[in-house]
């Protein structure tokens, strides 16, 4: 008897949890049910329910915005909203649709199987749900036929333990939208331009079939997305439009609308608001027939990027070249220097060559983009690394024959050297956007080959103008004295330059790796110049005085000028609100006004910007402490929203700054250096004015 019971017992407590639904209410195209995810109510507030629809072969039921024809499910619960129902409210949650047409109409619902989560607020806590529901339906085939049902479920008191419908409700609920990052798709910008409206989205993972619904608060329906998917299959531009025409009065700008948007099982739901209409290529973006102009910009914007602060760190090899021709004769100058200009020139040609097959790819492209790319900025910092070893004397590379110069090894630089030389500081001046370089940049990117060639061309001429002009008149350099022991001090001193704009390149890497990546090939560099020491010196006295005491000082300067770079002051850093082209339509639409500052790690200008100028107090004054809203975009990486925010302004490189306002809801573009003044009037300008309150 005593085993009889135990194994009544042990098949009692093995029973799987009884269902918790009510009935099934059906006929022949379709068949519901109310579901508890719980056996008992518990002690919370909420009890998780389900509406469940099953749906005969061919036909359908409808979202809460059906589109072009249908109507979604409607639920009464009057019954249910006394003591003895126990409730207090209801809220039905949809599902991700889907898309279906019929008849040439765009309707959106559900085939086949739905759950819809409901969310049961109790009026007494902890006391039974009975649940007394009238439901209208309206199912779909050939035909359409409105259904009515009421259902009844009973949830008793009791532990909320998952009951046996717990799993399909879980389920259903994670058919729902989420917010942007859980599901990997983001709105990066919208487009508006007065009869259609494109949303930029960006996704985590391959885009399969994105599609995108609009709600809106004027009852404007919005037809199928045409998709325009990029290469890449990670962005995706869906364009749609009203599916009549806007009443009277009615504008997109300014309509406050609810996406959701859908990839396959992925879904968000994103409300925001249309921006305005988009504007046209503002007033100093370079009229598209100017060609003769873009050259005479590129020329002018190439001279002065030999001023620009990502420029500064050639320096040192500039000084050296100039200083080594001290006593030399006028014709070794005239082939030094014109041998640094056409590097300069051949380096230009390469990279017009590089964006023109990028462009011809239909790839994005950009000025400066080679310095979001980690190996790029990893080639840079190993030259940086052996030409300051050299500048130290730590080795010399011998060239070939035919490439070297004839002239005394010891003090005049080979051809060679020169023309590497000229490339290097070509390679540090692209992620610098002088004055006119953008314009000019600008206008041959929206250009043909023949145009980017020509731009390019005279931006390589103009940088090197300041070479020509030596080699023009070389007696600037001659009259220099005879390098000797003083050359090899300026050498040294000028190679800590070079070993601090590496060390400022490992900082920008670490923002494109992991921090300690960064550091380990930083001491990976570190270590080959020890070994490079080791190699000259051998483990004498001398060692210690020119190897690891200089690399001691070297590092010291390093890192003083590691904590002197150009940032933001601790309390503009708490105030800057990172670019959302979604928010900052919004604003615009709002008439709040708006400072824009797009910058990156690896820009010196903007970081000049942003010392010498955004830090101003009276700036700050402005943009941290009145109604103006201060937005920065980061483009140390990739970020195709930069991207596209810098071509439709005609711009393709940083800084790019713009102010935005009631009065100028277009933007208000910025030049690449910034004056306090530029910045003020920018912002007086975008901003209603103010009329004296009267007495």
């Amino acid at each position: 008897m005593r085993h009889f019971l135990f194994a009544l017992f042990l098949t009692f407590f093995s029973l799987p949890a009884f269902a918790l639904s009510s009935d099934w209410a059906k006929d022949d195209a379709v068949a519901v049910r109310l579901i508890s995810g719980n056996d008992g109510v518990g002690t919370a507030a909420t009890v998780p329910l389900g509406l469940e629809i099953t749906l005969q072969n061919g036909w359908h039921t409808y979202w809460r915005s059906p589109g072009e024809a249908g109507l979604p499910p409607q639920l009464d619960w009057t019954r249910s909203q006394s003591d003895d129902g126990n409730v207090q409210d209801a809220t039905l949650l949809y599902p991700a649709p889907r898309r279906y047409t019929a008849y040439g109409l765009e309707t959106v619902g559900y085939r086949d199987h739905v759950i819809f989560p409901i969310d049961v607020v109790l009026r007494s806590p902890g006391h039974p749900l009975n649940a007394d529901v009238a439901i209208d339906l309206l199912v779909c085939s050939s035909v359409c036929v409105p259904k009515h049902f009421d259902l009844k479920l009973n949830v008793p008191t009791g532990d909320a333990n998952p009951g046996a419908e717990s799993d399909a409700l879980k389920q259903a609920r994670a058919t729902l939208p989420v917010d942007p990052d859980s599901a990997g798709l983001l709105l990066q910008s919208i487009h508006n331009d007065g009869h259609k409206v494109g949303f930029d989205i960006t996704s985590r993972d391959n885009l399969t079939a994105p599609d995108i619904f609009v709600e809106d608060d004027q009852n404007i329906g919005f037809g199928a997305p045409v998709v325009a998917m990029d290469p890449q299959n990670h962005r995706a531009t869906l364009t749609v439009q009203p599916v009549d025409t806007l009443p009277q009065g009615v504008t997109l700008a300014g309509m406050k609308i609810t996406a959701t948007i859908i990839d396959g099982d992925r879904a968000t739901e994103i409300k925001t608001v249309i921006s305005p209409v988009a504007a046209a290529m503002p007033a100093v973006a370079l009229p598209q027939a100017s060609l003769a102009v873009a050259l005479i910009f590129a020329l002018l914007g190439g001279f002065i990027l030999n001023l620009m602060p990502c420029v500064l760190p050639v320096l040192s090899l500039k000084i050296i070249s100039v200083a080594s021709h001290g006593g030399g004769s006028t014709g070794r100058v005239r082939k030094s220097f014109v041998m640094t200009a056409l590097g300069i020139l051949f380096s230009f040609l390469v990279l017009a060559g590089v964006i023109v097959t990028l462009k011809n790819m239909g790839m994005a492209f950009g000025w400066g983009v080679q310095f979001q790319q980690p190996v790029f900025l990893m080639f840079l910092i190993v030259l940086l690394t052996f030409f300051a070893a050299n500048l130290w004397d730590l080795f010399d590379i011998p060239l070939p024959r035919f490439l070297a110069d004839a002239s005394d090894r010891l003090y005049h630089p080979k051809l060679a050297g020169d023309f590497v030389t000229g490339a290097f500081a070509t390679l540090l001046a692209t992620p610098c956007s002088a004055p006119f370089l953008g314009t000019a940049v600008g206008f041959a990117l929206a250009s043909g080959t023949p145009e980017i060639m020509g731009v390019f061309a005279a931006l390589g001429l103009g940088m090197a103008l300041p070479y020509l002009l030596i080699a023009l008149f070389p007696r600037i350099a001659t009259l220099l004295p005879k390098p000797g022991a003083w050359m090899i001090k300026l050498r040294h001193i000028l190679g800590y330059a070079l070993a601090a704009t590496a060390v400022w390149l490992i900082w920008v890497l670490s923002a494109q790796i992991t921090v300690d990546k960064a550091i380990l090939f930083g001491l990976f560099m570190a270590a080959i110049v020890i070994l490079l020491a080791l190699k000259k010196y051998g483990w004498r006295k001398k060692l210690i005085r020119l190897g690891i005491v200089e690399f001691c000082i070297a590092a010291l300067i390093i890192g003083i000028a590691g904590s002197m770079a150009p940032k933001p002051p601790a309390e503009t850093d708490k105030k800057w609100i990172s670019y959302n082209q979604n928010a900052l339509d919004a604003d615009i639409a709002e008439g709040k006004t708006v400072f824009l500052d797009v910058t990156a790690d690896w820009c010196l200008t903007c970081k000049a910007n942003m010392r010498f100028t955004l830090s101003n107090p009276d700036i700050m004054q402005r943009l941290f402490h009145t109604d103006i809203i201060a937005m920065q975009g980061d483009w140390t990486n990739p970020d195709p929203a930069i991207t596209d925010l810098l071509h439709r302004y005609g711009r393709y490189g940083i800084p790019f700054n713009i102010v935005y306002g009631p009065n100028a809801p277009q933007g208000i573009l910025l030049p690449e250096l910034l004056t306090n003044k530029d910045v003020i009037n920018a912002l007086d300008k975008a901003m209603p004015i103010q009329e004296d309150a009267q007495p």
